[in-house]
C-alpha cells in the first residue's frame, strides 16, 4: 500500500525580483518549495524520466543541482538535504515533489560559489545570474518569511504564537484558592472614585470593580488572556463562575506578571487624586493589546 502523503494546508507563489516559485506550508508546518518551479526559476530543467524517478525517491541529484562543476560547492549537509526530497499532495489534489524551503538559499550559494571561481561555463551564465537574482531576494526578506507571505500561512503562525505565550500563563486545571490580590488596590480604586471603604467592601465590593479587574488587569497581562480565561472559568446559569481567574494562571510565569501589574497599579493609584487622572496613566503605562481602552468612570465624577 503506497504511503499516505502529507498535504498542504497552504499554498502560495513567491515572487522574488520576478522570479517566481511554488511553495507550501504541509500538514506539520514544515515550509517547501516546488523542485519543478526551481528549476524553472533557475533556468534548468529536468527530463520527464528524471521527475520520475526523483518521485520514486531515487538518490539523484536534482537537475538545477546536477552539472558536475558545481560539485567541489556542494557540501555534504547539502547533499543530504537535497536528497531528501518532500513528496506531498497540493492544496487542489495533485502530488508534488518540494524541498523544505530553506536549502533553496542554499542551493542558490552553490552557482554563486562556482561563479566567482570562475567554475561555471559561458552557456550556464544566465543561470548563474537567476541563482544570484534569487539569493539578493532573501537578503532583506528570510526565506521562511517569504514562504508564510506567499501562502497565507503568517495568520496562522501569529495565531500560534500568541497561543505559545498563553500556554506560558495559564494552567489547564484551577489551582488551590488563595488570596492572591491585594486589598491595598481595592482601597485606591475606592479612594480615587471617592467611596467609603468598610472592613466588608473586601468581599462585597460593586459589580464595576469585576470589569475594571477585566479590563486594567486580565486584558493587560498578555494578548487573549481574558478571552482564554473566560472560556476556562465559564459563567453557570446563575451567571457565577466556579473559580477565580488568577486561580488559572501558572506559578512560573503568570502569577509573577499579575503581581507585577498589581505593584504597578498600586504605584500609580497614589500617584494621582482622581479616576480620570488614573485611568489616562493606565492607558499609558499598561496599553491594551490591539485596542483601545473604553474608559469607565463613575457617573458623579466631574467633567
Amino acid at each position: 500500500m503506497s504511503k499516505k502523503l502529507p498535504k498542504a494546508t497552504h499554498q502560495g507563489e513567491l515572487n522574488i525580483n520576478g522570479l517566481s516559485i511554488s511553495c507550501a506550508v504541509l500538514e506539520d508546518g514544515t515550509r517547501v518549495i516546488s523542485e519543478r518551479s526551481i528549476s524553472n526559476a533557475i533556468g534548468v530543467k529536468g527530463s520527464g524520466a528524471y521527475w520520475q524517478k526523483r518521485r520514486q525517491g531515487n538518490s539523484v541529484k536534482p537537475s538545477y543541482i546536477y552539472a558536475k562543476f558545481l560539485d567541489p560547492y556542494i557540501s555534504e549537509e547539502l547533499a543530504i538535504k537535497l536528497s531528501q526530497s518532500r513528496p506531498y499532495k497540493a492544496k487542489y489534489g495533485s502530488d508534488a515533489l518540494g524541498l523544505e524551503a530553506t536549502i533553496l538559499p542554499e542551493i542558490c550559494d552553490v552557482w554563486l560559489q562556482a561563479s566567482q571561481k570562475g567554475g561555471i561555463p559561458k552557456s550556464k551564465e544566465k543561470v548563474a545570474d537567476r541563482a544570484y537574482t534569487l539569493l539578493k531576494g532573501f537578503a532583506t526578506v528570510g526565506i521562511i518569511s517569504l514562504v508564510d507571505e506567499a501562502t497565507g500561512y503568517q495568520d496562522v503562525r501569529v495565531k500560534n504564537a500568541l497561543q505559545e505565550i498563553l500556554d506560558q500563563y495559564l494552567r489547564k486545571e484551577a489551582k488551590k484558592y488563595e488570596v492572591t490580590f491585594p486589598v491595598e488596590l481595592y482601597k485606591e480604586w475606592f479612594r480615587l472614585n471617592k467611596w467609603d471603604w468598610r472592613p466588608e467592601s473586601v468581599q462585597k465590593r460593586p459589580k464595576i470593580i469585576g470589569r475594571w479587574t477585566n479590563d486594567y488587569i486580565y486584558e493587560r497581562i498578555a494578548p487573549g488572556l481574558l478571552s482564554d480565561l473566560k472560556k476556562k472559568n465559564p459563567k453557570n446559569e446563575k451567571g457565577v463562575r466556579k473559580y477565580k481567574h488568577f486561580q488559572f494562571l501558572t506559578d512560573e510565569v503568570g502569577e509573577p506578571r499579575l503581581r507585577e501589574f498589581f505593584g504597578g497599579l498600586i504605584a500609580l493609584a497614589k500617584a494621582t487624586t482622581s479616576w480620570r487622572k488614573y485611568v489616562a496613566l493606565v492607558e499609558k503605562a499598561f496599553p491594551r493589546p490591539g485596542d483601545q481602552l473604553k474608559i469607565f468612570r463613575p457617573a458623579d465624577e466631574e467633567e
